[in-house]
């Protein structure tokens, strides 16, 4: 029942999608294929992730139809501008090796020159309009971006992909989406995992926190799969990440148990209100910039 999300234009999106974030170039073909052999037919990539190429090839090979896996992926920042951003999405298609894209994403809000995040915005809706992607949407947007965002656009964002997890559950964000029909899509799902490189050493992870623990052993499983879990209940798509094919087909082994009302309470009463990733206010070109390349 929870194994698909509908889309605010009626697209259906598998809520549980496989993720490439830090994964080299010359381990994705693989992990990727390892995903869509266990059964994900979700897989999220980016360009200033530098492997779609090999999410591409690994699709490829799979020996599936096109139309089987739904593929996502994200325009970088140093790809801003309504020009700019068409030519950012021939990029990323060219890689991918596909004419669609299933959804385009804009990576990051720029507040530093929101004109320019506006203007690739309308670029995903011309991109839209031409059928050249099913869906468009935004990664890391807060309340305030979002509120600035749909006041000078005109499709509403089918997806904002977020930093969730049981430490930052990001509830204000999530509220404003499901008020205007935007899916919220969780990035570090599991927590402890997918962190930038260097930032607060000194986390944490969730998957050794003990409340989660004891939910998992009531269950018979492993906390990654209750945290999954957790998402999937409550009506978001997440995209855990792995490079290793025991823990890549575990991850999707979550469809066949159920949470209680108490224990997706208990999980969500841990949030500590701490990011694990950058504050979306302080991105610019400058300090997070890189050239994504033609080919």
């Amino acid at each position: 029942m929870d194994n698909f999300l509908r889309l605010n234009n009626g697209v259906r999106l598998p809520a549980l999608g496989f993720g490439v974030f830090q994964t080299p170039p010359e381990q994705t073909r693989a992990a990727v294929g390892a995903a869509l052999a266990a059964g994900y037919r979700h897989i999220d990539t980016a360009a200033a992730y530098f492997n779609e190429r090999q999410v591409g090839e690994a699709v490829a090979a799979s020996g599936l139809d096109r139309s089987e896996i739904f593929l996502e992926t994200k325009i970088w920042i140093n790809d801003y501008g309504y020009d700019e951003t068409l030519h950012g999405f021939d990029k990323s298609a060219g890689k991918l090796g596909v004419d669609r894209i299933d959804l385009l994403l804009l990576h990051q809000p720029l507040p530093s020159d929101f004109d320019r995040t506006v203007r690739s915005y309308q670029a995903l809706e011309k991109l839209l309009a031409d059928g050249r992607v099913r869906a468009i949407g935004v990664s890391n947007f807060t309340v305030e971006h979002l509120t600035a965002l749909l006041g000078r656009t005109t499709v509403v964002p089918a997806v904002n992909q977020i930093e969730v997890h049981p430490y930052f559950t990001q509830p204000e964000v999530r509220a404003f989406g499901a008020e205007h029909g935007i899916l919220t899509q969780a990035w570090s799902p599991i927590g402890g995992i997918t962190f930038y490189p260097g930032w607060r050493e000194n986390r944490v992870s969730t998957l050794t926190d003990p409340v989660i623990g004891q939910i998992a052993t009531s269950h018979g499983r492993t906390p990654a799969q209750v945290m999954l879990r957790w998402h999937l209940q409550q009506g978001r798509s997440a995209i855990p990440k792995s490079v290793d094919a025991g823990r890549i087909a575990e991850n999707f082994d979550v469809f066949d148990f159920e949470l209680t009302g108490e224990q997706l309470t208990a999980i969500s009463g841990l949030d500590t209100g701490v990011r694990g990733g950058p504050e979306p206010a302080d991105i610019t070109v400058g300090t997070w910039g890189a050239d994504i390349p033609e080919a």
